[in-house]
């Protein structure tokens, strides 16, 4: 695993007092399309209690996954569903959606998730929203016979040494994204083939990986470190001496100019301008 560059997730808030662990590049795009990786990962109800009243998106792809706990969804298309442990949810929010993410009352043992952002190509930010999630389609999974076990959330995977392809329920993130959850037992490895892929981040959520940097020494990652690597035919993925688990994220850069301003992502300042002008006049809708 050739490592490009590395980043470190930074204690964040949000929604009504959320705490989040991040890591977001809004300006050199650095992990083209995603831009940003928000974390819950607590067993302190205080630390999520508030959730996400609902707040408006235009011009990004939202892609959700739950490992633990879980929260009510609502949005102003009419979805109202509850994602749990192991469920999956993606809204291509185009030009407009407004959703509340709530944490479920039944939920009390903690919560431990993701919020992804992607950046959508200019040609579809205006397009009618897009909602799907994988409450009655569960994620495939396969392991190898070297301790890990992938979960594919989005898009296509497949181990080097296997002619299968991991098909996941959900497909068509913008710039080809593909998502998915590797866990690795103790010094458990994966040969993966990416080559497919023109950028490739690990998102480190426990545990810690091992690879050999530019300098041909060897060197660890950790638990809150987004790694961006070399998309590789054979790239060789290996746990330290604890069991670990990463997010891969895979697409390719859509390359476009990008102005941000909170929960929206255009490609000028018009048109940024445009989006708060259409969320205060109430052209968004409301969740009924």
């Amino acid at each position: 695993m050739k490592v490009l560059s590395k980043f470190t997730a930074r204690p964040a808030m949000d929604g009504d007092g959320v705490n989040i662990k991040r890591v977001a590049d809004f300006m050199n795009t650095r992990f083209d399309p995603y831009l940003m990786i928000d974390e819950i990962k607590s067993n302190d109800q205080q630390d999520f209690i508030g959730g996400f009243p609902p707040h408006p998106h235009r011009g990004i792809e939202t892609f959700t996954y739950i490992r633990k706990g879980g929260f009510e969804h609502r949005d102003q298309l009419g979805n109202v569903k509850a994602i749990r442990a192991g469920d999956v949810q993606w809204m291509s929010t185009g030009s407009g959606v407004v959703h509340s993410e709530m944490p479920l009352a039944d939920a009390n043992e903690g919560l431990h998730g993701f919020q992804i952002w992607l950046n959508m190509p200019a040609k579809d930010k205006m397009r009618p929203a897009i909602y799907q999630d994988t409450t009655g389609t569960p994620n495939p999974v396969v392991s190898n016979d070297s301790g890990a076990n992938l979960k594919a959330l989005a898009g296509d995977w497949q181990f080097a040494d296997s002619p299968q392809i991991i098909a996941a329920s959900i497909q068509g993130l913008a710039g080809n994204g593909a998502i998915a959850d590797l866990m690795l037992n103790e010094n458990g490895q994966a040969q993966l083939d990416l080559s497919a892929h023109q950028s490739v981040s690990v998102f480190i959520y426990q545990g810690e990986l091992e690879y050999v940097d530019i300098s041909g020494m060897q060197a660890k990652a950790t638990e809150g470190q987004l790694l961006v690597i070399e998309p590789e035919l054979n790239t060789h993925i290996k746990a330290g001496n604890q069991d670990t688990g990463i997010l891969l994220l895979a697409g390719c850069p859509i390359n476009e100019r990008i102005v941000h301003m909170g929960p929206f992502v255009m490609n000028s300042q018009a048109e940024i301008n445009q989006a708060i002008d259409d969320y205060q006049q109430g052209r968004f809708g409301e969740i009924v």
